[in-house]
């Protein structure tokens, strides 16, 4: 194997190793990282769907218990089925605009001036947000995803939208 080739593939997965799990977007590290490593192109491409794979299989790994148990006891728990409702709910508005807009999103958004501007507005927003906060010092209404309503569903569906511009992290937005 080229030794180059190798070199560009750990730095890719050290990337995503070190960006899945923090509310920063992993997608966005992972396009400026490819930029300046010149490792782009269809083949890459794939090679990130297959890491960022791996990501999202270790958090159902991590979180196994509590998706089987929902599937066991949707049809007689209604904490159950809340919870698979408000997911639904959570999930249809970034599919709705990722239907209608994907192919613009890709091929305007995904490039590196723009996640790194992303970069930029997501983190002086969360400065703005921290800040704000701390002078409420108001604690979390909600703490689980069962306590939610349908509309704080929507809400959090909504905010997750934003991820869809490459750069902006889903978590960092809900939150």
């Amino acid at each position: 194997m080229d030794t180059a080739l190798l070199i560009k593939v750990i730095i890719m997965g050290i990337v995503e190793g070190l960006t899945e799990f923090l509310p920063i977007s992993s997608t966005g590290h992972l396009i400026l990282a490819g930029s300046l490593l010149d490792f782009t192109g269809e083949k890459v491409k794939v090679f990130e769907i297959v890491i960022q794979a791996g990501a999202m299989l270790a958090v159902c790994w991590e979180y196994r218990e509590r998706l089987i148990n929902v599937l066991r006891t949707f049809t007689n728990d209604i904490s159950a089925r809340r919870f698979v409702f408000n997911l639904i709910i959570a999930f249809l508005p970034a599919v709705v605009l990722g239907l209608l807009f994907g192919k613009q999103i890709k091929a305007h958004l995904f490039k590196p001036v723009p996640v790194a501007l992303a970069f930029i507005v997501g983190a002086v927003i969360i400065y703005i947000v921290e800040r704000q906060n701390r002078q409420r010092e108001s604690g979390a209404r909600i703490d689980s995803v069962e306590e939610m309503s349908a509309l704080d569903a929507f809400k959090v569906g909504c905010a997750q939208c934003f991820a869809l511009i490459p750069g902006t992290s889903r978590s960092g937005a809900s939150i």
